[in-house]
Parts: structure tokens; C-alpha cells; sequence
């Protein structure tokens, strides 16, 4: 899962000052043409005539709203406008313009695939649409109609929505992203009209749209924020006991950028705290979250004798499901004659040493949902996971370092996407050498190493040599001193 962008109080940048600015001196609205015809910065050249198969090929593209993906950022401006065009048409318009705006920020010189044909389209539109809809404009102005509409879509949506008994948790949501996009359009339109500034009013609307946003963010099954406690999957016993269980983070340590978060009260959890530690991408943490939710959940659900209280989640279900999932990572330890690394403290509490097993749990899905594809080499994931919670243990024994005399902490770090950019890119670099040597598939296969292949060092002893954090000059990254950059994929 990515964080969406724009909505915020200060208005957006525009580069072309075009979404319907007037010209100097005059009251006329600015039209797609003039706007290209005048020379601005960052306006596009004007061209010839078009074909007719050409114009009637991109109105096909957009009618079908076939975004380019250089251009996703525009697809949730264009399903706005065709969301409200039926009742504001001018505010649709203003929005189609906006995304035409912002997707010649986004690339100017039309270098991207079927970028060209959908811009031709999208101007074509609003060339169309832009007399009809002014004849339909409610207000005086573009600044006007726009801030009139945001005031009344909040009311007649995101407010009654939001008062509604079990209100539809999809609806709101979809209306709360819809305010912010509108929010968006209505600061452009503001700038590009020279309005000194947004009604306070409005920014007060906008900054509760904002806080309830986040709220409901976007999810696969379970609807885990807040607000959707009432949601009938949520109240399944054996949910509540997983996510219950999962919440329980007693006794662990935070880092400090972490305390505005919990002192606003936001339900921190295990696999929060993995991310603070080992940099794991916030998207990849959601995922496992749900993923671990309903592992959980399934087994305990299903036990004989039925655990009491249903409501707490069982041990053997804990059990169950790290028998299964470690099954193949013990077997590797035992291989190697290595002592594997989950360790449960001594003498603790079951509640502790319930919490330590699924911070292994939550600990290799985190692994594994980042591992792209070093999935393929799972004795390699074996060995991550091996030093990974090797280290846990050291953070949760609070055990001190020989050199600096502080506690331990992780060997990469906690960074943001930590995890993705300091384990998986220098492995997923070999993975990406040894493949380009393959010459798609014409050169020997003694010539170049498959994912078996690399995978084999991994069952051996000789991968200890690496250590950990892992060495550049060890023998799987020895013929990386010669390699480029590359780009995840």
C-alpha cells in the first residue's frame, strides 16, 4: 500500500497558471487554447490539425479513462470530475483542467507511453466542454463556484455520512478522498486567480477531512483503524483476540520519533514496533498485519477443545501457527548444525513469552513480504531471518555492546525502508547480474547462476561467512564490485 499526496493547506504549485485563470484586464475564463496559444511557462506548443482517426482514437482513450502509468497521480482528479459532473459542471471542468495541468508538469514533453494521445484527448475534452459548462456556472467565478461546491459536498456527504449509524465505511471513505481532491483543485484555482487566500472556513472543513482521511485508509479484509471497531468482521471473537493479542506491547521500547504517535493514543502494535526497528516499509507492515490477523484468527477459531475465553487468543493456536511457518527454517538449522534463534526468555509470563512468539511471527512475514524475489531462494531468507532474530532477542534481553557499552541495536538500522534498501537490493543486485549473464537464455547454463543456484550457498556453512551485517567483500558479493545501481521491480 502508498500514502496519497496533495490536499494540504498550502496550495499546490502550477507551474502553467492555467485552471481558469482570466486574462489581465478582462472577465473572460482562460481556455485550454488560449492557455497554450500564450506562451506561458510551461505551456505546451500549440500544433497543426490533427487527423480524424487520431482525434477519435484519443477520445476513445479518455472516455475509457486509460490513464498512462507515468500519469497515476491524475487518475483519482478525473474520477472526481466524473463523479460530479452531472451536478457542477463547471467544477468538473475546473478539475479536468487541474489534471491536464498537472499532467504536463508531470512530463512536458510527452515522453511517456500514450502520454501524447492522452493529453490530445483531455484537451480536446475540455476545448469542448468549457463553453457549456461556464453557461452552467452557479457563481461569479471559478474561486467562487468551487469553494460554494467543497462547502456543500462536505455537508451533504462527508457530513451526513459520517453521522450516519453504521455508516458504510467504503462510502465515507470514497467521500473523504473526493473532499481532498476537491480541496486540491479549489487551491489552484485560488492561485491561479490571485485570491490572497483560502476561507478559513474552508481550511477548517479541509483539516477535519484530513484527520478522518487517515483514518479510514484503505484495506484488503479487515478494516483495522479506529473508526471500523463496529464493522461485523471486527467483532468475530477470534479477531478480536489476534488483533488484541497483537496490541499487547508491554515492556518494549520505543524510539522517540515514535512518542507523538502513542501519545495521541493511535493503537501502536508488535509489527509497529518491528518497523521502528528494522526500517520495514509502512505498506509491507499493513499487509502482514492482515496477514497475521487471519492466521491467527483461522487456527484459534478452529481448536478442540475451544479455547475459553474465545476472546483470547490461545497459545496453542501461537504454536500451530509457528510450527507451520517455521518448519522449513528449523530443518535449515538443523542442516547446518546451527542452534536456532527462537528463543523465549526464561521464567517470564505466558503473556510474554506469547508476545516474543509473535514478534518471530510478525518478524518473518515482515521478511518475506519484502523479499520480492529472494522468495525464491528460501534458504536465503533462512539465513536473513536466522541474524534478524538473533538480534531481536538481544533487543528484548536488553543485552549491552562490548565496544560502545549501550544496549544493541539492529545492524541496519531502523531507517525508513531500511530493510528493502540495505538486505534486499545487494541480493536482489546478484540475482539481477547473474541473470543478464544468461543472455536470455542463449549463453551455457555453467556460465551463469540460476536462483537454485545461488540459493545452494545458503546451504552451506560457508554462508556464516557473510556475518551480519553482511560483508561486501564476502564470495556471494564478490562479483558485485563492478555493478550498477538498479531499479526494484
Amino acid at each position: 500500500m502508498t500514502t496519497p499526496r496533495g490536499g494540504g493547506d498550502d496550495p499546490p504549485r502550477s507551474s502553467s497558471g492555467a485552471a481558469a485563470q482570466t486574462s489581465a484586464g478582462t472577465n473572460e475564463p482562460l481556455t485550454p487554447t488560449s492557455m497554450l496559444m500564450s506562451g506561458q511557462q510551461g505551456g505546451l506548443n500549440r500544433r497543426g490539425s490533427r487527423s480524424a482517426a487520431m482525434a477519435t482514437f484519443s477520445m476513445e482513450v479518455f472516455d475509457n479513462e486509460v490513464v498512462p502509468s507515468t500519469l497515476s497521480s491524475i487518475a483519482p482528479i478525473l474520477r472526481v470530475a466524473a463523479e460530479i459532473e452531472p451536478e457542477r459542471p463547471r467544477v468538473a471542468y475546473l478539475c479536468r483542467f487541474y489534471a491536464f495541468e498537472k499532467a504536463h508538469r508531470l512530463d512536458q514533453n510527452s515522453v511517456g507511453r500514450g502520454v501524447r494521445q492522452f493529453k490530445t484527448a483531455l484537451l480536446q475534452r475540455l476545448e469542448k466542454d468549457n463553453s457549456p459548462s461556464l453557461a452552467k456556472r452557479v457563481k461569479k467565478s471559478d474561486a467562487r463556484e468551487i469553494e460554494s461546491f467543497y462547502q456543500q459536498y462536505y455537508e451533504n456527504y462527508v457530513r451526513a455520512l459520517d453521522k450516519g449509524e453504521q455508516a458504510d465505511r467504503a462510502q465515507l471513505g470514497k467521500a473523504y478522498q473526493t473532499a481532498g481532491v476537491l480541496f486540491e483543485v479549489l487551491c489552484a484555482v485560488n492561485k491561479n486567480e490571485k485570491v490572497e487566500e483560502v476561507n478559513p472556513e474552508i481550511i477548517r472543513l479541509h483539516r477535519d477531512v484530513q484527520e478522518k482521511k487517515d483514518i479510514y485508509a484503505p484495506f484488503n479484509i479487515l478494516p483495522l483503524d479506529a473508526a471500523s471497531a463496529s464493522q461485523s468482521i471486527m467483532q468475530l471473537e477470534e479477531i478480536k483476540a489476534a488483533v488484541t493479542a497483537l496490541r499487547n506491547t508491554r515492556g518494549l521500547n520505543w524510539p522517540s520519533a515514535f512518542e507523538p504517535e502513542r501519545q495521541k493514543g493511535v493503537d501502536l502494535d508488535l509489527l509497529d514496533w518491528l518497523r521502528a526497528m528494522f526500517g520495514f516499509q509502512r505498506d509491507s507492515v499493513r499487509n502482514q498485519r492482515e496477514h497475521l490477523i487471519l492466521l491467527l484468527a483461522n487456527v484459534h477459531i478452529r481448536l478442540e477443545p475451544k479455547p475459553e475465553p474465545l476472546s483470547k487468543l490461545d497459545d496453542r493456536a501461537v504454536d500451530e501457527v509457528m510450527t507451520k511457518l517455521f518448519n522449513n527454517y528449523r530443518k535449515w538449522c538443523k542442516f547446518l548444525s546451527r542452534k536456532h534463534s527462537l528463543r523465549n526468555p526464561p521464567g517470564a509470563q505466558p503473556q510474554e513469552v506469547q508476545q516474543r512468539k509473535i514478534l518471530y511471527l510478525g518478524l518473518y512475514l515482515l521478511i518475506w513480504g519484502e523479499s520480492a524475489n529472494i522468495r525464491f531462494m528460501p534458504e536465503c531468507l533462512c539465513y536473513i531471518f536466522h541474524n534478524m532474530a538473533y538480534e531481536l532477542h538481544g533487543l528484548l534481553a536488553g543485552n549491552v555492546s562490548i565496544v560502545t557499552g549501550e544496549n544493541i541495536r539492529p545492524s541496519y538500522g531502523g531507517d525508513e525502508e531500511a530493510f528493502l534498501k540495505k538486505v534486499v537490493t545487494p541480493i536482489y543486485r546478484v540475482i539481477k547480474k547473474e541473470s543478464e549473464k544468461s543472455k536470455h537464455g542463449k549463453t551455457p547454463h555453467s556460465a551463469w547462476c540460476n536462483y537454485d543456484d545461488l540459493n545452494e550457498y545458503f546451504w552451506t556453512s560457508d554462508c556464516f561467512s557473510l556475518g551480519w551485517p553482511m560483508r561486501d567483500d564476502g564470495d556471494f558479493f564478490k562479483s558485485m564490485h563492478d555493478s550498477r545501481p538498479v531499479t526494484m521491480v
